[in-house]
Parts: C-alpha cells; structure tokens; sequence
C-alpha cells in the first residue's frame, strides 16, 4: 500500500500578462508524494515548476484544484491556521539562502523555533543540534557573510528542519553553488532522509541531483509526467 504524505488534484494557476491575455501557467496537474522519498520535478524554464511547488507547500494559491498534506486540505485552512500548519509540517529550501545578515548561523536556525512558541535558550539549543548535524559545529556564532556559499545553503537546510517537518521542499537548491558544494548538499540531503525520515520534493536542473530521486516527475506545457 502506498503511503502518501501529499496529494494534490487538479492544480490551475494562470496570470493575467500586460496585454490583459491570460497565460496558463498549470492546467489541472495532479500529483502523489509518497513519504520518506526523494522526488524530483524537472523540465524547461518556464514551465511552471517553481510556481506549482510554491502552491504545493502553501506559499501561494492556486486558481483551482486541491492540496492536502498529511491528509489536511491546506487551502481550506484560514491564513493564520495555514501557517501554523506550515511552520509545523512543512520546510523550504530555496536556491538563494535568504539568511538574515545580522544574526549568526545559530540565531537564524532560532527564529523559526521562537515564532513556534519555544523560549530563547531551548531554540537556540535545538538550533545549534541542527548545525551540527548539517556539518557547521564550528560555524554556530558566524553571520552569513562570515561563511561561505555552500555553508550558508547548509544553514538554510538546518533552518528548514526547525520544527521536525516531515516534508522538505526545494527550489533549485544547489542552482547558486559550485559542483563541490553542490555535492555535499547531495549528500547531506540523502543522509536527513535517512536519519529523520523526511520526504523531499525538490525542483532542480542538476543532472546529478536528479540521479538522487527515487521518482521523477518532469512538466510540460502545464502539465505534470512521470518519468
């Protein structure tokens, strides 16, 4: 039996251009995530891959269709609920590191555990576990431009595991890194899986970032393929 910690039905988005044209962006894509794997959505730039995992984790909504997570409909969720529910089950990784440049490594990886209700000390204790962990024990007290490109995305990645979510998503996360860097990324994302028990759904170009998903899904004039 399939275990699926995602499923959505039926996603439309569409944008309305400059000439006052409407231009589908997802026409009606359905898709399954089964927990504890790695999945990957690939295709041509502007194919709508970032919008569709933007509205699979909530961060955007779409014109129609259903998303339910861990057997939640998240859009029938008020905004304060929906994030709630996102800071408690869900995390991202995007390609830039978004860090904020005046607090350490340790202090980034806090806040999103201080907005879920934890005192400062107990988030900063479960912040420096997660550094640890992503390889940055001795980096806990740098800011972001005291570190570089690849330690700053592995801060990203333990801010993203904050509050123990049990689905990661990912935009073209190694898209800002060099092939070392980009590899140790790789590694570090088979590793959380396989210690935390986390599903990943990752968009990405990288050939060998790709080898790494246990199911591939590519887009295509807006709609979604099993590879």
């Amino acid at each position: 039996m399939n275990n699926f910690i995602l499923n959505a039905f039926a996603i439309t988005k569409s944008f309305t251009k400059i000439d006052g044209q409407k231009l589908e962006i997802l026409k009606g894509i359905s898709i399954d995530i089964e927990a504890n794997n790695i999945s990957m959505i690939i295709g041509a730039s502007g194919a709508g891959k970032s919008t569709l995992l933007h509205i699979l984790s909530g961060l955007d909504f779409p014109d129609g269709g259903q998303v339910k997570i861990k057997d939640v409909d998240i859009f029938r969720l008020s905004d304060d609920k929906l994030s709630t529910f996102r800071n408690k089950n869900i995390g991202f990784i995007f390609q830039f590191h978004h860090l904020l440049p005046e607090f350490d490594a340790t202090e980034n990886v806090a806040i999103p555990i201080m907005i879920d209700g934890s005192p400062l000390q107990k988030a900063k204790k479960r912040a420096e576990e997660l550094l640890e962990l992503v390889g940055l024990k001795e980096r806990l007290h740098h800011k972001p431009s005291e570190l570089s490109g690849g330690e700053q995305q592995r801060v990203a990645v333990a801010r993203a595991l904050a509050n123990n979510p049990s689905l990661i998503f990912a935009d073209e996360p190694t898209g800002n890194l060099d092939s070392a860097n980009s590899e140790m990324i790789h590694k570090l994302f088979i590793d959380l899986k396989n210690i935390l028990n986390l599903t990943f759904l990752i968009v990405t170009h990288n050939s060998d970032l790709i080898k790494l998903g246990d199911k591939i899904f590519e887009m295509k004039d807006g709609l979604i393929f099993t590879k």
